[in-house]
């Protein structure tokens, strides 16, 4: 093994665990809280939303504390490409990067199929039936928000969330966190999306052919998104 290769191979296992605990939590906590949210209201959806959001702000703290110092703590293909945009990552670090956080997610959201697996009966069938906490839009949206929305939301949001990693969020991961609940506080009504492609993949295998057929757009767009704001860095750096 390469010197370089050596020197990558840590930072690449702590971006895979690293992005497994975000999703097992975060994800976690949105298909447990759902479940809770019986219909006879005992926990109202915007509660659901709230914890939710709380707890991928925290599962992003409790990775980066664990992982920051080796990698960086990107835990998202989409703050990965903003990295190397602005000249901090190489471009072939980057690949590996995305790979292993893919990875890592669906890692995730596997095992949290084997606990539904000896969970309550039709726990599984019917989380797997509403999506697997995947995000969506049209009958898929929360709140009925069309496509549009959705392209809004996903570059809007993934633009912000690269800016604050590039910005303060390398070294104060509090910063990333409070970014990241703000974010799904936005985006859950409108698409459930969290701007962050491993996640959607993770989430849209175990999430049905619906949740498929509209991944694309929350794999694709939030790397649009982060993208323009690696470059818009990168280019106010030079100037």
């Amino acid at each position: 093994m390469s010197d370089s290769a050596a020197a990558l191979a840590p930072r690449l296992v702590a971006e895979g665990v690293g992005t497994f605990f975000l999703v097992f939590l975060g994800i976690g906590t949105a298909l447990f809280a759902s479940h809770l949210a019986d219909p006879a209201g005992a926990y109202a959806p915007g509660i659901v939303h709230l914890a939710v959001a709380a707890a991928f702000g925290l599962a992003y703290l409790a990775s980066a504390a664990a992982f920051g110092r080796v990698s960086g703590a990107h835990l998202n293909p989409a703050v990965t490409l903003a990295v190397a945009a602005a000249g901090r990552l190489r471009w072939s670090d980057a690949g590996r990067y995305a790979l292993v956080q893919t990875i890592g997610g669906l890692v995730a959201t596997t095992l949290l199929v084997l606990v539904g697996l000896f969970g309550a009966v039709g726990w599984l069938e019917t989380a797997q039936n509403g999506g697997f906490a995947s995000a969506g839009w049209g009958a898929r949206s929360a709140a009925g928000f069309d496509l549009p929305a959705a392209v809004i939301v996903e570059l809007v949001l993934a633009a912000l969330l690269a800016l604050v990693f590039l910005g303060d969020g390398a070294r104060h991961a509090s910063a990333v966190g409070a970014a990241l609940t703000a974010i799904h506080l936005v985006a859950a009504p409108v698409d459930g999306g969290l701007v962050n492609p491993a996640t959607a993949i993770a989430t849209a295998v175990y999430g049905g052919a619906d949740a498929l057929a509209q991944v694309w757009v929350f794999a694709v767009l939030p790397l649009v998104g982060a993208l323009a704001a690696g470059l818009a860095r990168r280019g106010a750096a030079a100037t």
